[in-house]
């Protein structure tokens, strides 16, 4: 029995005295003395939830179909469909329907000569899969896409380095066979429905032509049904003013040029999905596999599709997508279009890493976390922002310091800006070395940063400046020094040192030899919102997130420290010791006053011998230490060493998705704080806003999204406001030429809209 039915019937007889008792017109199930349930004995409904009820406490299919007057197998039927499905799955009406026509089927087979899927034709006919199968037998080219297809959320194996079901945890099988209990045997399979009613097709219609209101049109080629017309609620309608941005910087354009070519993806409407995927990163999800909390229906139209897929079907879909585009160049081409969009106010640029820890078992390299302080497998990503905090380029690796990452992502923010474009960056004392000074010079750009260490002396005096505060607040009046400094392996550059109270607290290194050095010390303070971007995309939008766990391992070719070159220098120092000893030693004879002059004359040659004795003996061992590499590959030290190469593309193109959420996120948040002037709130207003509940009204011509007005009467001031400037100019869906525009609903919604956009229960 189980913990919760021993709870229940603590003190009680058996509970395996379960017995039926009926009387006037309802229906009693007793355990021993306690009442488990009662319902009038006329409701199927009740009675089958009862069952249900009563299996799940424990008690055997075949005791419960024996006080229940059922069979064996209707009691089975009814225990994997309240697993399967809940209490819905219950109580819904189950006639038998009628059969369909003969024009019900060849419409059928022109689906398929279409290139749908057997599940997708079952959805339409409202039939199972395995009747369309047997009507019209197996297609001449079945399509299968790792994952199951749209209305089909079998799982399936995905693509390698693809995470599937965790250990321990059996993959769930919506519509097939729920395991038995320890009670049941196995059941028969009970008698398969002949046919539905059909679902009434539409007719031809001319080229170009949208579906009439409350239908749904399939993309050419794609797998995902695009709702076309109708009166659609959604609990998150908010999210439709992501569009705004979307449409701003081109991201139709963006996304698509990550697609493989239409004839690889006839399935799938991959832009709709992209899109979905990110807006979902928008609203919260912290993975692909955190899209399941939406509800698919609500979530789908935001992108023009009828539901979002399920994670099993996404999942493969985005590896699959990832491994067919270069993330980065996509990444490069979303930056690039943000900046046009809104050209950067200033040339600076800040740059961090960020470390994301690996908790799988693979022989991952280690990093330095530094919320844990301490050394831990994971994976290092480099992150570049604008002065405004938005993200504009990004590397990923194997965790390293700033000082080697950084070349490599500013090559990156390079194509991203152009050859000529002026650049700044600004950045912490992790990379605060000359070896990444000469980096940034070489591909022309400047650097600022603090000075590593202890400040250096001050030859320049200090003098007076004026720096500007944005909060409207009196300028700040700081006292700098201001000279130029050589800095070893590197050259000259700019020192300006920071002094309180006739001290110098701080110092700043430059290779900016123009701007004023008020404004370089305030640039560099403003560091901060990169690591304000970090915080954002850890609570927000899933940045931490590995994504996959799986990796391929391979020779550890990462330098350590060798062994042979320890072993001698330790060498090396113990022929040192015993020279300085030696020296000691003939020090000693010749300043001892008890010893007669002959007496010294007889000890110093031997003396003398044995200091050239070890000499030579340093002389050696410096000579064998020389050509003893100082670090060897770790497969070399170790023989069978090996470290993991994760899979990181599926991870990068998920990084753009989230990437892009956040732009439209950081843009809709400062359009909306222009109206709103609450600078401490207006980012966690923005991430509520787009929860908003709405309908979106689509018409061949226009969307009409209808948002249900904030509570909050600044909020909905500040709200209308920027509703009516997107208005100005209707942004649009990617993949669909209707114009979008934004109205706020009289009233906010009853509670009858309300329950009309919550799940079925």
């Amino acid at each position: 029995m189980s913990p919760a039915a021993a709870a229940i019937l603590e003190g009680m007889p058996d509970p395996r005295d379960l017995r039926r008792d009926e009387h006037d017109g309802m229906t009693f199930i007793c355990a021993g003395s306690a009442l488990l349930a009662c319902y009038p004995s006329a409701d199927a409904g009740m009675r089958n939830v009862a069952v249900a009820v009563l299996r799940q406490l424990g008690f055997g299919g075949r005791t419960v179909a024996a006080v229940m007057g059922l069979t064996e197998n209707y009691v089975a039927t009814l225990h994997n469909r309240a697993l399967r499905e809940g209490t819905p799955g219950l109580v819904r009406e189950r006639g038998r329907p009628g059969k369909l026509a003969a024009r019900d089927w060849e419409q059928a087979a022109r689906w398929r000569a279409e290139g749908a899927s057997d599940s997708e034709i079952a959805r339409r006919l409202r039939v199972a899969q395995s009747t369309v199968f047997r009507r019209l037998g197996p297609a001449a080219v079945q399509e299968q896409l790792p994952g199951a297809g749209p209305g089909d959320e079998r799982a399936a194996p995905g693509p390698e380095g693809e995470p599937g079901p965790q250990a321990g945890q059996p993959e769930p099988q919506p519509g097939g066979p729920v395991a038995p209990g320890p009670d049941d045997e196995p059941a028969a399979p009970g008698p398969e429905p002949e046919a539905s009613p059909a679902v009434p097709e539409p007719g031809p219609r001319p080229a170009g032509e949208l579906v009439p209101a409350g239908g749904r049109e399939r993309s050419p080629g794609a797998g995902l049904a695009r709702v076309a017309g109708g009166a659609l609620p959604s609990r998150y309608a908010g999210a439709m003013l992501a569009h705004a941005y979307l449409g701003r910087i081109g991201a139709e354009a963006i996304l698509a040029a990550a697609l493989p070519p239409a004839l690889a993806r006839p399935r799938y409407d991959d832009l709709g999905l992209l899109t979905a995927t990110s807006l979902a990163f928008a609203l919260g999800a912290s993975s692909a596999e955190g899209t399941k909390h939406l509800i698919p229906a609500q979530a789908g139209i935001l992108a023009g599709i009828g539901r979002l897929p399920d994670p099993r079907t996404l999942r493969p879909r985005l590896a699959a997508i990832a491994d067919s585009c270069d993330p980065l160049a996509l990444q490069r081409q979303l930056a690039a279009a943000m900046l046009a969009a809104d050209a950067p106010g200033l040339h600076v640029y800040y740059v961090d890493d960020h470390f994301v820890p690996y908790e799988g078992a693979k022989p991952v390299p280690k990093g330095w976390n530094t919320k844990r302080r301490h050394a831990r497998p994971g994976r290092a990503g480099t992150m570049v922002t604008d002065y405004q905090g938005r993200a504009v380029a990004f590397a990923t690796g194997d965790p390293s310091g700033l000082s080697a990452t950084l070349p490599g992502v500013l090559a990156q923010l390079r194509q991203v800006t152009g050859p000529e474009a002026k650049i700044l960056l600004g950045f912490d004392r992790g990379g605060s070395y000359p070896v990444t000074f000469r980096a940034i010079r070489d591909a022309h750009a400047g650097w600022v940063t603090w000075r590593r260490g202890k400040l250096a002396p001050v030859a320049a005096a200090p003098r007076r400046h004026w720096a500007a505060r944005g909060d409207g607040k009196p300028a700040e009046v700081l006292h700098l020094a201001d000279e130029t400094v050589t800095i070893k392996d590197y050259g000259e550059c700019r020192q300006i040192t920071l002094f309180e109270d006739g001290a110098p607290v701080l110092q700043v290194l430059t290779s900016d030899t123009d701007a004023p050095a008020a404004a370089l010390l305030s640039w560099l303070r403003c560091r901060w919102r990169i690591e304000n971007l970090f915080k954002y995309l850890e609570a927000s939008y899933g940045i931490h997130w590995l994504c996959d766990y799986r990796a391929g391992t391979q020779d550890d070719d990462h330098l350590i420290a060798n062994p042979e070159r320890k072993a001698a220098r330790a060498r090396l120092r113990e022929a040192e010791a015993v020279l300085a000893a030696a020296d000691r030693e003939l020090a000693t004879l010749l300043t001892t006053p008890d010893l007669s002059a002959a007496a010294k004359n007889k000890a110093i040659p031997p003396a003398e011998k044995k200091i050239t004795q070890a000499r030579d003996a340093v002389t050696a061992a410096k000579t064998a230490l020389k050509p003893i590499s100082a670090k060897l590959p770790a497969s070399q030290v170790t023989p069978g060493a090996q470290k993991a190469i994760l899979r990181t593309r599926r991870r990068s193109l998920q990084m753009v998705l989230r990437l892009l959420a956040a732009a439209a996120g950081h843009w809709l948040g400062n359009r909306l704080n222009d109206y709103l002037r609450d600078p401490d709130e207006y980012r966690a207003i923005t991430r509520h806003l787009l929860h908003l509940g709405g309908t979106i009204t689509r018409t061949p011509r226009i969307i009409t999204v209808t948002l249900d007005p904030p509570a909050a009467p600044r909020i909905a001031r500040a709200l209308a406001l920027l509703i009516e400037e997107i208005n100005a100019t209707p942004p649009r869906m990617p993949g669909d030429i209707r114009p979008i525009t934004y109205q706020l609903a009289a009233h906010p919604p009853d509670l009858t809209t309300i329950k009309d956009r919550l799940p079925e229960v």
